[in-house]
């Protein structure tokens, strides 16, 4: 009974990979803009997201995958290529279908998590950063002004852009214990890189200057990443409440249109069948 109590929380579907997988399109359509809108604006953040890589990664090369904001801001670049590209390919074959619904199940999955991952990991960037790692420093030159509204605001903007505005989401709550596990392994990366490189990529993870305080700064940021989950489970929750009474899904709207025109064939034949025997 145990055993099949735990099958079924790891299931495929627990995890939001439903069969068939998002017959809605729900995640490369928008409530409030067309799919060939919702892919142009996606393919424009992953240009630049990627092109900031690319920039950030050629002027500051020394411990760029040790960063929390460098790995965060990749998946951001991972995320809107795949979204864009699912949604152009989406407009293309008349918005009926698009790739993803197609692929291995284990891609599905990866796709959803990684969803999850980038509405939750920027948004922590952004408050840690301006709360806590900000300085006289950050706008000094016009490339650090650049890299840090870029990796520490515009990041959480293109996040509320698909939080909002986008029929993506709300997340399970499954994906909250693996994601937190994930995050939970950046502790790792940063204590090797300071074992390999000598140097902690943030002050606030040394224990030699924090020493107490870093337990609590580790413990805050785990409580802080399940509010966020909430919070932005909650939000994409009501926007669905609030939007899909008053707009059927484009896979809704059709089987409708179907059923409409079905109904009406009928009765013009019942119509047709009862004068023919008068």
């Amino acid at each position: 009974m145990r055993l099949t109590g735990l099958r079924s929380y790891l299931s495929y579907e627990s995890f939001g990979v439903s069969a068939p997988f998002d017959p809605a399109c729900r995640l490369v359509t928008s409530p409030f803009l067309s799919p060939r809108s919702l892919g142009t604006l996606r393919l424009l953040f992953a240009v630049y997201s990627l092109v900031t890589t690319i920039t950030v990664l050629v002027f500051e090369p020394v411990g760029f995958f040790s960063y929390f904001t460098d790995l965060s801001y990749v998946g951001l670049v991972a995320y809107f290529w795949a979204s864009s590209i699912q949604t152009i390919v989406f407009v293309l074959r008349g918005q009926k279908a698009y790739p993803l619904q197609k692929w291995p199940r284990i891609l599905q999955l990866l796709h959803v998590l990684l969803y999850t991952t980038i509405t939750i990991f920027p948004i922590i960037v952004t408050v840690v950063f301006w709360a806590l790692l900000a300085s006289s420093s950050t706008f000094s030159t016009q490339y650090s002004a650049w890299s840090n509204v870029s990796q520490h605001i515009m990041n959480s903007g293109f996040i509320l852009f698909e939080i909002l505005l986008t029929n993506a989401g709300p997340s399970p709550w499954s994906h909250m214990v693996p994601c937190l596990v994930l995050f939970a392994c950046y502790l790792g990366v940063a204590y090797i890189t300071h074992a390999t490189q000598g140097f902690y990529t943030y002050s606030f993870l040394d224990p030699s200057v924090q020493r107490g305080l870093l337990a609590a700064y580790i413990i805050g940021m785990g409580v802080g990443y399940c509010i966020l989950f909430t919070i932005v489970k909650g939000i994409c929750t009501l926007r669905c409440r609030l939007v899909s009474p008053s707009r059927l899904d484009h896979s809704e709207q059709v089987q409708s249109e179907a059923l409409d025109e079905w109904e009406h064939i009928d009765v013009e034949q019942l119509k047709e069948s009862t004068g023919s025997e008068a």
